[in-house]
């Protein structure tokens, strides 16, 4: 749902009533991952997907119908070999949508609006709700920043409003958004699973928790044509892109008008000063020992995604090599993906760009970068990191 917060948010501040249809659990060959919504307002407008166009059809009539009776409801859908293209999903696969009314009289409202107004301003937000457990605790929901402060309101007992967090026992409360604020440190979404009174043994209560982070950072070294492009494929994949070049005369904003920093430094230099966490993509296209290696020396010890350089082969093998002079170990040379990109028979900007961005997509997702055709891989990887949180390379 926080993918949607720019137009949900809009929504809320005109105090237009909706309803949202959010993926809470997925199996099988589904298309879309938990957190995402469909939304649909009084209006008859929808926003958003849950499946790709399979079941969108029966979630926007399950939105209508939230919005007429106020009713929170918890629907699964699958394959059906008798009425495949009626409700199921044809590609396979499970998935459970949570559908929650957000309407003037809802419990609920208060919270979520809270979270979709942070969520619009970019703000670190995490957001669970009760997805699977007692029907009166259904959609309850507890918003946490990443500041420490929380709002809370539930659907369940009438008159209860805005008390009692997620379920009335004060350990519920406190268990959930010390899971929720996890995760948000991680920038990753995915389900929980706890007991009425908080302890983390599983016994009766799934939470969804979503949340929303700045765009992980895509940094590319040397301000070459192939970093053009490279700078393109990386906004498309949702990267906030910084070109880093200590020449001047060629790190320049009319040679890269898309990128959101562009800084004239020696590579090295501005990586130890500039933040990057977990989720960072660094991409070494200077291809020249002088920037190459204090910058790859840096960058192989830091907890950053991904790490990759371009060159030919015989470029990698004395860049390995001045490496290992310079003191770094075979598992710190192991996290290097050089020469970057996949086997695509690229040539130009843009194709050899589509080869770094298809390697970075599948480090992030734990594909192989096979073809699919034949190969019997499955088409959707759940890898141990969820979006937004990629396992170091």
């Amino acid at each position: 749902m926080l993918d949607a917060a720019t137009e949900l948010s809009a929504w809320a501040e005109e105090g237009r009533d909706f309803a949202v249809a959010t993926v809470v659990a997925v199996s099988g060959s589904a298309p879309r991952g938990p957190g995402a919504a469909l939304a649909v307002d009084s209006r008859g407008t929808a926003v958003g997907s849950v499946s790709g166009g399979c079941v969108e059809g029966e979630v926007y009539e399950l939105c209508r119908q939230a919005l007429a009776d106020g009713e929170t409801v918890l629907r699964r859908f699958g394959y059906s070999d008798e009425d495949a293209f009626a409700v199921g999903l044809t590609c396979g696969g499970v998935i459970d949508i949570l559908v929650t009314p957000v309407t003037a009289g809802s419990p609920v409202r208060a919270v979520l609006r809270a979270a979709l107004s942070a969520a619009a301003r970019g703000e670190r937000t995490a957001l669970a709700r009760v997805v699977q457990g007692p029907a009166e605790l259904l959609g309850q929901a507890l918003l946490v920043r990443a500041d420490g402060a929380g709002d809370r309101a539930y659907e369940g007992a009438a008159g209860a409003g805005h008390e009692g967090g997620l379920g009335g026992h004060p350990d519920l409360d406190r268990t959930a958004a010390a899971e929720a604020r996890a995760m948000l440190d991680g920038g990753r979404s995915g389900t929980v699973e706890l007991s009425a009174d908080g302890s983390h043994c599983p016994g009766g209560l799934t939470l969804l928790v979503e949340t929303r982070v700045p765009p992980p950072r895509m940094i590319v070294f040397g301000a070459i044509d192939f970093a053009a492009a490279l700078v393109r494929a990386g906004k498309f994949l949702g990267h906030h892109v910084t070109v880093c070049d200590a020449r001047p005369v060629f790190a320049t904003r009319s040679r890269f008008p898309e990128a959101d920093d562009i800084v004239v430094d020696w590579p090295h230099r501005y990586l130890r000063r500039t933040a990057t966490d977990r989720r960072t993509v660094l991409c070494v296209l200077t291809h020249d020992a002088k920037f190459d290696i204090p910058l790859l020396t840096a960058a192989l010890r830091m907890p950053v995604a991904f790490v990759g350089a371009m060159g030919s082969r015989r470029t990698h093998a004395d860049r390995e090599r001045r490496l290992r002079e310079a003191g770094l170990t075979e598992r710190e040379l192991a996290r290097l993906r050089s020469p970057i990109g996949l086997d695509l028979g690229a040539r130009t900007p843009e194709e050899t760009a589509l080869s770094i961005a298809a390697e970075i997509v599948a480090a992030r997702r734990g594909g192989t970068g096979v073809p699919l055709t034949g190969s019997g891989t499955p088409i959707h990887h759940h890898e141990a990191a969820e979006a937004g949180d990629v396992a170091a390379a």
